[in-house]
């Protein structure tokens, strides 16, 4: 700085200059990430409900391979039905699933993690004509998780084997960004068909990841480790599944698992809710409601079919399990 002619200092032209960037500064601080309305533009779920309602049908329609919306315009009665396992995540209503005696709501925010094939009933119980229930669930591939797992770098486990027993086969957890963006661009490929052979199986393996790193992806660590307690029960379903119409061999159960018998009922029922015995009629009568709907009439041969000795116990159980005798319920579910 030049100084004047009598000597003095000239006074520091950065104090009184005005600074150029000053009238941008705010909005400078609206383009930080901390923003409310930058976080609202980049929330996936109204694109993601918006997308999921315009490809929706009533009750349920598969969007993708491996990926299933369900909707519903109104509340329902508790249903009983087979639940796979999935994630499913809730976008919009809620829906209450009973498992044994644990009861789990999962709404818009939470996602459901079910690692076995369990009986629960289900119901819709927050559900209109002007907001629907809609419902996004995601099978799992076992084959997909391994192969995921075997290329992930070896970390300790989150729980000690030990504390196996602990683990629920069904939770109910936070649905993380990371899992919302990745459920986006996955519904988004309904709409660019071309793609789908290429993209669907990378978004699925990185929507997989996501759930592995999450509180509860311990619970799909175990889903594919065949030492897992998880595991082993499954191993035991698979056997009933496929061997519906024979008697309930509990010895052999046992030893599918890898388990003694008094171990082995003590697990299954901390893992499906059910006892083996009370597990292998709700897996019969499921099935005999699955063959009803493709042979209207044939009350009692599908009763034999599934193991049943008489039809008149076969009724009998039927409308204990689903509130109407089997021809009824048939014609009601045909017609729905």
């Amino acid at each position: 700085m030049v100084a004047s002619t009598r000597g003095e200092r000239a006074p520091d032209a950065t104090g009184v200059l005005p600074d150029p960037l000053k009238p941008f500064a705010a909005q400078r601080a609206c383009l930080k990430p901390s923003c409310d309305d930058a976080s609202l533009m980049h929330d996936p779920m109204p694109e993601l409900r918006a997308l999921v309602l315009r490809h929706a049908a009533p009750l349920c329609r598969e969007l993708l391979p491996h990926l299933t919306v369900w909707t519903s315009y109104g509340p329902t009665p508790p249903t009983p039905v087979i639940c796979e396992p999935m994630l499913y995540f809730t976008l919009q209503g809620i829906k209450r699933m009973t498992v044994g005696e644990r009861q789990l709501d999962h709404r818009p925010g939470t996602f459901l993690l079910a690692s076995i094939d369990v009986p629960v009933a289900c119901a819709v119980i927050d559900g209109s004509p002007e907001r629907p229930y809609l419902g996004l669930a995601v099978k799992l591939d076992p084959a997909a998780v391994a192969a995921l797992l075997l290329d992930l770098p070896p970390g300790p486990e989150r729980v000690l084997d030990a504390a196996q027993d602990e683990l629920e086969p069904m939770t109910v957890n936070p649905t993380t960004r990371a899992m919302a963006d990745a459920l986006l661009r996955f519904v988004r490929l309904v709409e660019s068909p071309d793609d789908v052979p290429l993209l669907a199986p990378m978004i699925e393996r990185e929507l997989l990841y996501r759930v592995l790193q999450s509180e509860h992806g311990t619970v799909l660590r175990q889903f594919v480790r065949a030492d897992s307690r998880l595991s082993q029960i499954h191993r035991a379903v698979k056997w009933i599944r496929a061997h519906l119409a024979e008697p309930l061999p509990v010895e052999t159960l046992a030893g599918v698992s890898s388990m003694s018998i008094s171990s082995f009922h003590r697990h299954f029922k901390a893992v499906t809710g059910l006892s083996p015995l009370a597990y292998h009629k709700q897996m019969r009568l499921q099935e005999a409601r699955r063959r009803l709907l493709a042979e209207p009439g044939a009350v009692a041969s599908v009763a034999f079919s599934v193991g049943y000795e008489s039809a008149s116990q076969f009724s009998r159980e039927y409308i204990r399990q689903f509130g109407m005798p089997p021809a009824r319920d048939a014609a009601r579910l045909r017609a729905g």
